[in-house]
């Protein structure tokens, strides 16, 4: 345990320019939440997309007609809101003022008396429906549409400027049209414009396009800008702000998964894409969900990991394949994905209204705790999530990866119950009820998903883990100094590449970032060879945020993982309630036993777990806050 004259050392130590080490040191306490977060984000946003539906030729029938069916057939009711046009809306942007046009042959309902456009009608009537409006743009001069499906219906018109139709030199311009002046309560921004139009390109050399040089290249961390691709969508986000001052709108950051956006979209946008587009397929869904199954940390009320829209309804998840739809749409909630529906609905079997309805299921995504399940077993045949509930609850769900029936044993240490005490499990599809003590074993149908709520005695009994909590916990530094490949990601044909070449690389950064009940790395956290089943894996100098809910006491074993290599300098463990020291550790080196660390943080809103090393390093150590807890 740290004493009290150790700990008001450290603190006259610490509090010394303190103000000038914030405005330049990263690991500086702040003593608040940065996070992002939003009003109408709160839970994951729900709703229906088109662009999976019908590509870019959308029009105003099709977007209604999709409306009433999430209205008449109660999905509204149960959270699905927002509307969302996606590609191919769009006429041009009108030469002189810049403003963005409407194709109004798809949209007769904007064409405005004075020839202008507006889509103010559209978006009063999904309101006086109780819905909510989307739009889409790009980060970039041009859209998705026009650098890679150029041949799809409903492209831009005109000359050159009118033809560039995305965000890149009209931000506030766009973002006040589209909020202010036509209603919309969300906007999805893709970033196919900085990444597919450099000078070398033939249709920039044709005059086709304007070259913007290339800030994002999707197979290669290091020729991408990352802090320049941050800062657009930054400005976005800034315009969005004074647009809608209220909060009540959601910014959809598009980039699958490229530019390290999973380590940063938490802190610019309420959801962020983690991989590349999904498609109909049982192993593309694999690959979507493993982007996001390991970023638990990384998402929060407010800003949600996002594997991309459902696919419920069409190829592997269709009407004949309801085991692998239950699957899919079980999983995306217990990642707390956003359950944006992208299926025409107009043709929706009832057997497929049936899963997407599924009230128990909907309950775990927009649980308010806002934790993202965490991994409590994983293999390439069988993986177990575990989520904490607001009230107290788990909810577990067992997926079968496989073709083949397989067998799992659900344990009470993935639920970090007792297992000396009965836990209770109800089975969320079938409300049927079963008890286990201690182990049970289960069978699973071939790409089946086991969902339950279980309810036990907890094994923290006056508190919580943190790993238990992860929506309370942000890594605001993540300790990551070069961004690194996940290379744990399911590796699926893309669609649109097919066997082409040597087949789709590990490409989503992330590899090294904070993981709760794992090292950064994915190996068992262990401190001198005492192992911890729970606890916050994360990297040296990094600072983690963690919400506190009424506790009054933390607690946790620290030091340098048994998986660190680099093993070059000592660690300092240090504990920040609402920004001043409470505690510091001795400075800790590879293979020495770990330091209790026990803390007051009775009335304490915000606190911060940073590691420091006494110099930079390019690869840090894997440091573990071994069974890291909030008592009462």
């Amino acid at each position: 345990m740290i004493f009290a004259r150790a700990a008001a050392a450290a603190l006259a130590i610490a509090s010394a320019g303190v103000t000038m080490a914030r405005a330049a040191d990263p690991l500086a306490a702040t003593g608040r939440w940065t996070a992002y977060e939003r009003a109408a984000a709160r839970t994951p946003p729900m709703g229906w997309n088109s662009w999976n539906a019908f590509t870019s030729d959308i029009d105003e029938d099709k977007v209604m007609a999709s409306a009433r069916v999430l209205v008449e057939a109660g999905l509204s009711a149960k959270g699905y809101r927002y509307v969302n046009i996606d590609d191919g809306w769009w006429l041009k942007r009108r030469a002189g003022d810049g403003r963005m046009l409407i194709r109004t042959a798809r949209f007769p309902s904007a064409a405005t008396p004075d020839g202008g456009t507006s889509f103010r009608p559209l978006t009063d009537r999904l309101h006086a429906m109780g819905l909510k409006a989307g739009i889409y743009s790009d980060i970039g001069r041009n859209s998705c549409g026009q650098v890679f499906t150029s041949t799809f219906p409903n492209q831009p018109e005109g000359d050159l400027g009118e033809r560039e139709v995305g965000l890149y030199g009209h931000v506030d311009q766009d973002i006040a049209l589209y909020f202010q002046e036509w209603g919309f309560d969300l906007i999805k921004v893709d970033g196919c414009g900085v990444r597919g139009l450099p000078s070398t390109d033939v249709r920039v050399k044709a005059g086709q396009y304007r070259a913007l040089e290339p800030l994002v290249d999707v197979d290669s961390l290091g020729r991408t800008d990352v802090p320049a691709v941050r800062s657009l969508y930054q400005a976005v986000g800034d315009a969005l702000d004074r647009s809608n001052p209220d909060g009540d709108f959601v910014y959809s950051i598009c980039l699958w998964g490229a530019a390290d956006v999973r380590a940063w979209g938490k802190d610019v946008g309420a959801m962020s894409r983690t991989s590349e587009d999904i498609s109909p397929t049982w192993s593309r869904m694999l690959h979507n969900l493993d982007s996001v199954s390991r970023r638990a940390l990384y998402a929060h009320p407010g800003s949600w990991n996002d594997p991309d829209m459902l696919y419920v309804g069409k190829g592997d998840f269709d009407a004949a394949h309801l085991v692998e739809a239950r699957s899919h749409f079980a999983l995306w909630a217990m990642v707390n994905a956003p359950l944006i529906i992208g299926y025409d609905l107009r043709t929706a079997a009832p057997s497929l209204l049936e899963v997407l309805g599924a009230r128990e299921i909907i309950a775990l995504n927009q649980d308010p705790a806002g934790n993202q399940a965490v991994l409590a077993f994983d293999s390439d045949d069988v993986s177990i999530f575990v989520k904490t509930l607001a009230g107290g609850d788990k909810a577990v769900a067992i997926l079968n990866r496989t073709a083949a029936p397989a067998e799992a044993v659900l344990t009470a240490e993935h639920l970090k119950f007792l297992a000396t005490a009965d836990i209770e499990l109800t089975d969320l599809w079938t409300g049927a009820a079963t008890r286990l003590r201690a182990d049970r074993k289960f069978q699973l149908a071939p790409r089946q998903t086991l969902v339950f709520r279980a309810r036990g005695a907890r094994k923290l009994g006056d508190g919580v883990f943190l790993s238990e909590q992860p929506g309370a916990v942000n890594p605001a530094v993540d300790g990551v100094v070069t961004p690194q490949a996940d290379p744990l990601v399911h590796r699926a044909i893309l669609p649109w590449r097919g066997t082409r070449g040597f087949g789709e690389p590990p490409r989503y950064g992330g590899w090294g970032g904070a993981q709760a009940d794992r090292t950064p790395y994915d190996q068992e956290l262990a401190i001198a060879g005492r192992r911890f089943e729970t606890g916050l894996g994360v990297l040296a100098n990094s600072r983690l945020e963690v919400r506190n809910a009424g506790f009054r006491r933390f607690t946790a074993s620290v030091g340098v993982d048994d998986s660190a290599q680099e093993r070059a300098q000592p660690v300092t463990f240090l504990v920040y309630g609402d920004g001043k020291l409470l505690a510091t550790s001795r400075p800790l080196s590879f293979g020495q036993p770990p330091q209790d660390l026990g803390v007051e943080v009775s009335g304490v809103k915000v606190l911060e777990l940073v590691v420091r090393t006494p110099s930079p390093s390019r690869h840090p150590d894997p440091v573990t806050w071994g069974d890291a807890a909030l008592h009462r």
